[in-house]
């Protein structure tokens, strides 16, 4: 009897050293993670400010009819380069009441404003978080010389949060014009005179578009081997060729693909990651399949500073696919609510609200959405999406009355059940989890609420997955484990009790 005590202990011993270790490095991976989301460029010393690519604002030159000199895309590239860095050093400077990389873009006489206005916002502990999205500037003057530059650049459209004591007191967009004179100085075209002529509040009108989102019966799709790794190197057309008939056979009409930050944003129009994603919407317009695509996929930072290198994503990505006959809408970002907490709310939502818009000025045939992880946040935003998403992993008992309430708030745009599941995994981790016959028995239920309430949906997913990517829920073993089983098809290719509930 002591002996079987002592190695009852000892295993109560070992089990709680591994879950210790387990919290230990989860809470050290979610820092890394957290501190490595969106580097502080604050501290980025000013000859540093050309060598990398982080402000890229919509500009588009009026023809070129300048008096004076006349000027070369060589010379006016390299002075556009300038022009946008000096208005990056601004906001930079705005955001950290620091001085840094302001005398390298503006003259002894500019800069004694810019230092004005900087210690009058320190003194208040005030902070402008600052960008804008869009210039419009015609050339007006360039010396024989070459050493001056006057442009006027029209409908400068500015976006601004003002912070005191960091908390948001003011948030406005305006549509502004400005007149500015340049001198070259060692190598730098340094803004020598900035006036601001006009400034009016600026709305981006956002029309609803008709959706067939009342179709809807569809799924969300990775490939068994390549889960959250679709487009990369694995990428296999015969894959996804069948899989997609296995969709279309289930009788079901839809997918949802997800569009990674990192590898879209970084990759031109004609790279490889590009020509898988057109080749997964070929083989859906095959299968007479439709697609949902979920943009920003593991995008979280949404400093304003950046939201100009979001949009130049949104442009390539949209613009090259806005006219696929296999594209049915646009998803923002999947799950933004997650990040309320760590990143602010108010943030979050106008971060969202930016990057929906310009969607909707790229493509005006298309519907938007946003992928709310709950029904508690699906209504915001609801005035510029075409059609409410939300995501269902709680209690099935409630799920109907939370429909009901959702078309009560939300009587005049469809809904969709974007994502729902349950996990078939019981094991070391999870000794007391579902069955394969439990999760039959949940997407049967499920089906017939979505049958009582005519609800589009789209549920997660079409397979077990081997291997889960830390990145997507963490290092803790219990929480992998149930990632991998919420599919209706087995990791042996098997068809689980659920398939047979996976359509109404």
């Amino acid at each position: 009897m002591v002996g079987l005590n002592r190695n009852i202990v000892r295993a109560i011993l070992l089990v709680s050293y591994v879950l210790l270790v387990a919290l230990i490095i989860s809470g050290i991976s979610a820092l890394i993670g957290y501190l490595n989301t969106g580097a502080d460029r604050s501290k980025m010393l000013h000859t540093e400010v050309r060598k990398v690519v982080q402000y890229l604002p919509k500009v588009v030159w009026k023809p070129l009819k300048n008096e004076g000199r006349p000027m070369d895309m060589e010379n006016l590239n390299g002075f556009q380069k300038d022009y946008l860095d000096a208005w990056y050093v601004r906001h930079m400077a705005y955001k950290t009441n620091l001085k840094v990389g302001i005398k390298d873009y503006y003259t002894d006489n500019a800069r004694v404003q810019l230092y004005d206005f900087i210690a009058q916002n320190k003194a208040q502990n005030i902070t402008i978080e600052s960008t804008t999205l869009k210039h419009s500037p015609s050339l007006e003057f360039f010396s024989e010389d070459g050493q001056l530059i006057v442009i006027t650049d029209k409908n400068v459209v500015e976006y601004k949060r003002v912070l005191k004591a960091e908390k948001l007191v003011l948030e406005t967009t305006e549509m502004s014009t400005y007149k500015i004179a340049f001198l070259l100085e060692d190598g730098f075209w340094r803004i020598r005179h900035l006036v601001k002529e006009v400034s009016e509040d600026f709305r981006c009108d956002v029309k609803t578009v008709t959706t067939n989102a009342l179709s809807i019966k569809g799924i969300n799709y990775y490939p068994q081997a390549t889960p959250w790794d679709m487009f990369g190197d694995a990428f296999s057309k015969d894959i996804v060729s069948k899989d997609f008939k296995i969709i279309k056979d289930a009788g079901l009409n839809s997918i949802r693909v997800f569009v990674p930050y990192d590898l879209f944003s970084k990759a031109d129009v004609d790279a490889p990651s590009f020509e898988r994603l057109q080749q997964t919407l070929d083989i859906a317009a095959k299968h007479d399949l439709k697609v949902v695509l979920t943009l920003f996929d593991f995008y979280g930072d949404y400093s304003v500073l950046d939201w100009t290198l979001n949009q130049r994503y949104i442009e390539k990505v949209v613009s090259k696919f806005k006219d696929h006959s296999a594209l049915l809408a646009w998803d923002i970002k999947n799950e933004p609510n997650l990040d309320f907490e760590s990143r602010g709310k108010d943030l979050v939502i106008a971060w969202l609200t930016k990057m929906l818009e310009y969607v909707k000025m790229l493509d005006t045939m298309h519907s938007v959405t946003i992928g709310w992880s709950d029904t508690k946040s699906a209504t915001i935003l609801k005035d510029m999406v075409d059609f409410v998403s939300f995501h269902y992993y709680e209690d099935l008992e409630a799920l109907d009355s939370e429909i009901k309430r959702l078309k009560k708030e939300v009587p005049n745009k469809p809904l969709v059940l974007q994502e729902f599941g349950l996990s078939s995994y019981t094991g070391f981790w999870n000794p007391f989890g579902f069955s394969d016959q439990d999760q039959a028995n949940y997407h049967k239920k499920v089906q017939g609420i979505i049958a009582r309430n005519d609800l589009p949906y789209m549920s997660w997913t079409l397979y077990d997955f081997v291997n889960v990517p830390t990145k997507v829920v963490g290092m803790l073993p219990w929480r992998k484990n149930a990632q991998k089983r919420f599919g209706f098809i087995d990791e042996n290719g098997i068809k689980k009790a659920a398939f047979t509930h996976i359509s109404k």
